[in-house]
Parts: structure tokens; sequence; C-alpha cells
């Protein structure tokens, strides 16, 4: 103990002789040249000094970066508490906390702070970072995808989820003829414009929809059950669709647009027949079982979703196609998906997918809508969506033996949109096909169809209660 008091009071004696000495022989050395950059600004006071060092860091894209995680994370959760208190899905309350965060709101109240968390300079990483958080969370939609379940119900599911498909897309199709002239991007073809405004009617938001029947435990419900079946055909239909015409509007001609869509069918060959059937293989059986997935099982599994992205950026139909078929080719023994997916989901949904849900609400710019004209063609995409998901697939579920209550309710489901209808029309606006006017309209049908699914449920089943006390006394 006395020898290692000793050896430390001798290090400190040297240090404390041996530190002034060199600096001080090193001040009597020749200047550098640029030196006198360095002594006009040791001329500056020390506050000011300080003060431009600060404004410096703080300008610098990390820090402005770091500034927009806060702001939006902390008006998405916010958001998504209050809106979970009167009823709604956590995600509406984020979805409406990125419209709020842009020129709609923050951007009109306070245009300066606006454009200190905001600059136009920082939307460039800002992309970027909700671009990575979308695909995460197609990853994670991917694998909530269940085949078994689908095979059991795939009469009344396929059915119904295509009509839930092909009304609103007629119907879109139908409303694009008429807002093509005025709402359409300067130089978008009418079938570009036509295909989009299909689409968007023709969505429903997989995810959202098993929460709200989480929350209302409809789960284990013949129209849960049903829904959540029709949902799952709905999303790899649509997004299918959605890829195809992506890759034909990327292509210049005829040519082009069938040698997209043969990568196109090429890929999802050999990522189904292909890793699909080698990944447990690659994984092993011994990772599959363990309950927290290795290090190298994970950046296994990162390796194939980032691959899988890439392969689709290539293509020319977006990176998010990749990484939804990279999760729903995830091997499924053991509870790997599930698993696997815990830790995917808290990371997107809290971090990047906020900054998704900001960077559209940076887009959409409510003030465009200025005229009762705006406003009322606005209402009429809501209703014309509404009534081609609701009433398609109500009409059609009815058809397939259901009651008039559970075909109402089983639309109300589908007729949610959400975070996905948001994610199609972000691909519209970058290809220039939507205009800032219409891409708003859109937004916010996506917003009121997704916010409509808890009041039509409870009164589309409350009128089935009410059938059922009706009926009860002529059982009797």
């Amino acid at each position: 103990m006395k020898r290692a008091s000793l050896y430390y009071l001798v290090t400190l004696v040297v240090a404390v002789i041996a530190i002034p000495s060199l600096l001080r022989l090193g001040s009597s050395l020749p200047q550098p040249e640029g030196v006198k950059v360095a002594a006009e600004a040791a001329g500056v006071a020390p506050v000011e000094g300080m003060v431009a060092s600060l404004k410096t860091n703080f300008e610098h894209p990390l820090g402005h970066l770091f500034l927009q995680l806060v702001v939006i994370i902390a008006a998405s959760q916010l958001m998504g508490r209050a809106f979970t208190r009167v009823g709604q899905p956590a995600v509406v309350g984020e979805m409406a906390a990125g419209i709020l965060l842009g020129p709609s709101l923050f951007g009109l109240l306070a245009p300066g702070a606006f454009a200190v968390v905001f600059p136009a300079t920082s939307l460039d990483a800002l992309r970027l970072l909700s671009q990575i958080g979308v695909c995460l969370f197609m990853f994670s939609v991917g694998m909530e995808l269940d085949v078994k379940q689908v095979r059991n119900k795939a009469h009344t599911a396929v059915v119904v989820s295509h009509a839930s498909i092909i009304f609103p897309c007629l119907l879109g199709l139908l409303l694009a003829y008429f807002l093509y002239t005025r709402l359409a991007a300067p130089g978008a073809n009418f079938t570009s414009f036509g295909l989009f405004m299909g689409i968007s009617m023709s969505i429903t938001a997989f995810p959202v929809l098993a929460r709200i029947l989480q929350e209302r435990r409809m789960s284990k419900t013949l129209v849960g059950s049903t829904a959540i079946t029709c949902a799952a055909v709905d999303d790899v239909t649509a997004w299918s669709i959605l890829a195809f015409v992506v890759a034909i509007v990327k292509s210049t001609s005829l040519v082009g647009s069938a040698l997209n869509l043969a990568l196109v069918a090429g890929f999802i060959a050999l990522m189904v027949w292909g890793v699909r059937v080698a990944l447990p293989r690659w994984l092993g059986e011994a990772r599959l079982r363990k309950e927290e997935p290795s290090k190298g099982t994970l950046a296994t599994i990162v390796c194939v979703v980032v691959s899988a992205a890439l392969c689709t950026e290539v293509i020319g139909i977006h990176a998010l196609f990749g990484a939804f078929l990279a999760g729903a080719i995830m091997p499924d023994m053991h509870g790997f998906r599930h698993k696997l997916n815990v830790r995917v989901e808290n990371f997107s949904s809290v971090l990047l997918l906020p900054l998704f849900f900001a960077f559209t609400g940076l887009r959409t710019q409510i003030g465009l809508l200025d005229d009762v004209q705006g406003w009322l063609l606005c209402l009429l995409i809501i209703a014309v969506a509404t009534l081609g998901k609701l009433g398609g697939s109500a009409l059609t579920a009815r058809f397939t033996g259901m009651s008039w209550s559970e075909s109402l309710q089983l639309g109300a489901l589908m007729n949610t949109r959400g975070l996905m209808e948001l994610i199609a029309l972000n691909i519209g606006y970058d290809l220039g096909i939507l205009s800032p006017r219409i891409f708003t309209m859109l937004v916010i049908m996506a917003l009121a169809t997704t916010m409509l699914t808890g009041p039509l449920l409870t009164l589309f089943g409350a009128r089935q209660t009410a059938a059922d006390d009706l009926s009860q006394p002529l059982r009797a």
C-alpha cells in the first residue's frame, strides 16, 4: 500500500513539473501559417465567443437532427396518449402530431420557431431516417402475416378482401377522371394519377386494424378473425398491385415496363422459393429455439432485410416492398417471428416511425384548402373512400353468409387506412403524381377514415346487441 502511494505521489510531482515546462518551451516555437485567424478569434470577448460557439454547434446538422428527434418523439407520445383517452388508437394521435408539427399549425402559429426546428436544409436527413423507419415497420408488418389463418378461411378472405379492393379502386378511378385536370401534379399522366387514386382508396391498415381488435377484445370473434384474414390478403394484394404500378410508372417505355415487371416477379420467386426455404438452415435449429435472438442471428436477419430492400430499390419499386417481403418469409417455428418482432417493432414505432409522420406532416399543407370548394372536394373523397371500402366489404360479406351487423362491422374495420395509406401517398408524391393539394386531401381522408373505425364499430355492435335483445323473448 505504501509503495503504491509513493508511486502515485511521484507520478503527480513529475506531471506537475513536466507539463508546464513543455508548454513554456512550445510557446517559443514559430507560429504556423493561418494562426492569424485564430489570433483574431482569440481577441473576441469570452462571452461573445462562447455564444458564437454554441450557435455554431446548434446549427450543425447533427444538432438539428437531435432537436427534431426530441420535438417529434415528445409530440407523438403526448398526442398518442391524448387520442387513446378518447377511444382512438395511439397511432392516429401520432399521425395527427406529424401534421400539427408541419406548416398546417406549428409553421402557421410560430413561423420563426418552425424555421429553427425544421429548416429546409435539414429535411434530407429527416427523410432518410423516416424511410428507414418505414422499411423496418413494413418488415414487422410482413412478420405479422399468418399464412395458415389465410388458408383456413381462404374462400371468405379472398372474396371479401378482393371486393374491398375492386369497388373502391373503381370509384377512385372514376373520381380521378373528374379531378385529374385540376389536382394532378404537373406532368403526371392520367394513367399514373388514376391508378394511384384507385390504390389510395383500396388500402387497409393491417397493423392498426389488429390493434383495434386487441383493444376491443374482438380478435377471437367471427368478425375479428375474418377481418384479420381479409386484411392480410388485402395487404398482400394491394401492395403487390402498387409495386407493379410503381414499376410501370417509373419505366419510360412498354419494353421497360415489361422488364421491370419481370425483375419484380423474379425477385418475388427468389425470396419465396429460395431465401424462405434456405433461411432456417442458415440460422440453424439452435438459434431459432433461443429465447432471445443472438447478435449473430440479428445480424443475419438485418442483412436479409437490407439486401431485400436494396434489391427492390434498385429494381425501381421502392425499398419498403423488399422489407415487407423479407418479413413475410421469416421462419415461424419456435415463435421466432414473435421474438424478433418485439425488438424490431418497439424500436421502429418509438423512434423512427414518428419521424415519418412528421415528414408527412411537413408535406401536408391544410392551408391549401382555403376555399369552400376545396373542403367539399375533401369531404367527397372521404365519402367515396368510405362508400367503396366499407360498402364493398359489407355487401360481399353479407353475400358470403354473415349477418348485416357483422358485415357492417367488417366493412368498418376494412375501412381503416392509417399509416399504410400515408406510405402509399408519399410514394405517389415522390413520383410526381400527386400535387400538394390532393396529397393534403388524401392525408385528411386517411386520418378521417381511421378515426371513424371505432365509432362505427360501436354503432354497428350496438345494433347487433339490440337485435339480440329483441330476439331473446321470441326464442324463449
